[in-house]
């Protein structure tokens, strides 16, 4: 009989339902199919005119109804998809799921269509005070609320019964992973037995874009997409800007073993640290990140020998790859040189606020399907980074444990510590 508390007494959470949507397509199995036989989603943005940008490549989801309405329609489709899906595997009601929503998604503007749209209804003056007149006369709420930070998580609470106020969270790129971990953190205190955790990101914005760029974060491979993401390789110039989702039904032990629910899989533990060091950049001596790390494991009961794969934040940037192999070589010593530490990022791009949450589905899915995902265009080795990356093609690997490492800007470290099985 598996133990329904963990070592503090708390109850054991457990993964019952999983839904993906990245670039390379919708839902888990063509996903996963994609994945493991290293196929890439990089390509050309084609969604706006990119003439004189520095970068004209992404991992944009072109594929959904939602994908040309903008950034806050696209977000909400992304993730009542992946809800969708992670709700009807774990076998619930999908309109009256029960439990809390937390929803991790990108912070709101209005959409350059809606702009345009709102300043050619009109002709009197111009610039901004025709639109803000414009605005003003409205008589609808369609646009103004897809630039109202909480909208899209309160129409999830309406179409999957939720219960409670949703929380709607922006931790940069850790956001995913930190609306895992509240999930969790409610169950363990006793507030649920089930919980919806989502990431979800579809703002991959002309203005995103130049924002990035701007700050020198993106790769400007765009003669071959394909291999412009290329994690702890020595030529790396940038992460890839990219969409995607993904879900976690998260359900005490005792309750999803009660209704007879398949478990896939044991959240262990989570841990979290500040970065104060700089806005953008994480502190020379990873020292937030070894933080966060040890706190999974603490968290998890668990010692830094008991980790069998490492999903990698592995972002392709030059500084934080090897921030990271910094922070992995202190925590885990010698033994981190053998261990499996790969990059989904290298196919799918940086999936921003829903990064933690696709992430830790793949991380999952290694564990139920014995497979660990390759980082692809590893052809220039970084002899700075000692790590075996699982280079350009999948391995066949028995994996109990996984730790999924979540660096955002700003310092927002998150790190999830996963079992394939109850103890």
């Amino acid at each position: 009989m598996a133990n329904l508390k963990d070592h503090m007494g708390r109850p054991v959470v457990a993964v019952t339902g999983i839904g993906v949507v990245t670039s390379l397509g919708v839902g888990k199995t063509d996903n996963w199919a994609a994945l493991t036989s290293g196929k890439s989603g990089i390509h050309p943005i084609s969604r706006f005119p990119v003439d004189h940008l520095n970068t004209r490549i992404s991992g944009m989801v072109d594929f959904l109804p939602s994908s040309s309405k903008g950034a806050s329609h696209l977000t909400y489709e992304l993730a009542e998809t992946v809800a969708q899906e992670a709700v009807s595997e774990a076998g619930l009601d999908s309109g009256d799921f029960g439990g809390p929503l937390f929803l991790a998604s990108p912070p709101v503007e209005l959409d350059w269509a809606d702009r345009f749209s709102l300043y050619n209804s009109d002709k009197k003056d111009g610039g901004s005070e025709r639109l803000l007149r414009v605005a003003r006369a409205l008589k609808e709420l369609d646009i103004f609320e897809t630039t109202q930070f909480g909208s899209i998580a309160d129409r999830l609470a309406d179409r999957f019964g939720t219960r409670g106020l949703p929380i709607t969270l922006s931790t940069a790129c850790a956001s995913g992973a930190t609306a895992i971990q509240l999930g969790v953190e409610a169950i363990r205190r006793g507030e649920c037995d089930k919980a919806l955790s989502i990431g979800a990101d579809g703002s991959a914005t002309a203005e995103a874009l130049i924002r990035f760029s701007l700050l020198s974060a993106l790769s400007t491979h765009n003669d071959i997409p394909e291999k412009a993401s290329k994690p702890f390789s020595k030529d790396r110039d940038g992460f890839v800007l990219a969409e995607g989702s993904g879900a976690l039904v998260l359900e005490s032990l005792e309750a999803a073993l009660a209704r007879g629910a398949t478990i896939l899989g044991i959240m262990r533990g989570c841990g979290e640290k500040a970065d104060d060091f700089h806005r953008t950049r994480s502190k020379p001596d990873a020292s937030p990140a070894i933080a966060a790390v040890r706190a999974a494991l603490a968290d998890a009961g668990m010692s830094e020998d008991e980790i069998e794969y490492v999903n990698a934040h592995g972002t392709s940037t030059p500084e934080n790859d090897k921030m990271e192999h910094l922070s992995l070589s202190t925590v885990f010593g010698e033994r981190i040189g053998s261990m499996p530490v790969s990059s989904n990022k290298s196919m799918i791009g940086h999936t921003l606020s829903a990064a933690g949450a696709v992430e830790a589905a793949f991380s999952l899915m290694t564990m139920r399907e014995s497979v660990i995902p390759p980082t692809i265009n590893y052809d220039n080795p970084d002899p700075a980074i000692v790590l075996d990356v699982v280079p350009n093609k999948k391995r066949n690997a028995e994996v109990g444990t996984v730790l999924s490492n979540s660096f955002g800007f700003g310092g927002q470290n998150t790190c999830l510590v996963m079992a394939r099985e109850p103890v």
